[in-house]
């Protein structure tokens, strides 16, 4: 149940008082009268008057009551939202532990992918890691906290060496396949060319191709040389030396053609920040219409019954008690 204006209650009582204190007359000038003899006959009026100061309470507690308009929620109007699916496709090899992009690919990568999903309430999202192995990490979900939950925790080492952007994309394209929605939308990051794996890039684009699947790539890197930590020495972190500008833009660049999407090159946090906000602006959700839920109105009964008491109320005074106005 809910109230259009809980306030107004207060008007109908305010209405209630007043009317109280005039049927028992509070502030009526005393008047001199002549007392019936007939004492059974007076008992018979009293009873009368207070059965018609309740009846008439009542109605002013329906009609104060209806006055808040109590309407109670049916459902919800169909909605015309067109909602995207989207699958993260990203890389989780060692190489992302570079920190020519501050404080490592990685984290920039999760911190912004994390904002970008942040600005996607109404769409589905997936999250696809990959290095030498591929892995689901997130099916297909509308839980904005549970995204973003996944995506802070996406840590290296787990799924072995190499870069395997073929089966990755393979995978990404199958979990959007099987779903109903219209607009698919892969976003693909990688730093590096694919080594390993079942299924080259181009096959896997191909397939998203086949399925009306939209991939946008990104690849994500400085072109100078950038390390990586290996471990601890005994003068502190150790770290190798990994050449810079070894991102497959060409293969990236075929995928996003190939399949009607876009490729970018992000050279800095502040880059990658502004290609998912160029994605954010393609693939905008639109609204053609808001959600309405449709109430029951109940104020009416209400109104109606509260009108009624008080109408008879005062019509059977009148004629029952002889009062006058």
């Amino acid at each position: 149940m809910e109230y259009k204006y809980p306030l107004l209650i207060w008007l109908g009582v305010l209405g209630g008082l007043v009317w109280a204190l005039d049927y028992w007359k509070v502030f009526h000038k005393s008047k001199l009268f002549f007392p019936q003899q007939d004492h059974d006959l007076d008992w018979w009026k009293q009873a009368l008057r207070t059965l018609f100061f309740v009846t008439g309470i009542a109605g002013w507690a329906f009609l104060s009551y209806s006055l808040m308009q109590p309407r109670k929620p049916q459902k919800f109007s169909p909605s015309n939202i067109e909602v995207n699916d989207i699958v993260l496709c990203i890389d989780v090899s060692r190489s992302m532990l570079a920190e020519d992009i501050k404080p490592n690919r990685l984290e920039v990568a999760k911190q912004r992918i994390r904002e970008f999903v942040a600005m996607r309430p109404t769409d589905r999202i997936s999250v696809i890691i990959f290095s030498e192995k591929v892995f689901t990490l997130l099916p297909l979900t509308t839980d904005p906290s549970l995204v973003d939950q996944i995506l802070s925790e996406i840590s290296i080492g787990f799924l072995g060496s190499g870069t395997n952007i073929g089966d990755g994309l393979g995978l990404s394209v199958a979990r959007a396949a099987n779903s109903e929605t219209k607009n698919k939308v892969i976003v693909l990051l990688t730093d590096g060319v694919s080594n390993v794996g079942s299924m080259t890039p181009l096959q896997a684009a191909e397939e998203a191709k086949k399925h009306g699947i939209k991939v946008y790539t990104i690849g994500l890197g400085t072109d100078d040389d950038a390390r990586i930590p290996v471990g601890n020495g005994i003068f502190g972190t150790q770290y190798q030396l990994i050449p810079g500008g070894s991102i497959d833009y060409k293969t990236l660049k075929q995928i996003s053609d190939l399949t009607g999407g876009k490729f970018y090159p992000a050279k800095s946090d502040q880059g990658l920040k502004e290609i998912l906000a160029d994605i954010q602006k393609l693939e905008k959700t639109e609204i053609k219409v808001n959600h309405q839920i449709i109430y029951e109105e109940l104020f009416y009964f209400y109104l109606l019954l509260g009108v009624g008491l008080l109408f008879g109320t005062e019509s059977l005074k009148r004629l029952l008690l002889k009062d006058v106005v």
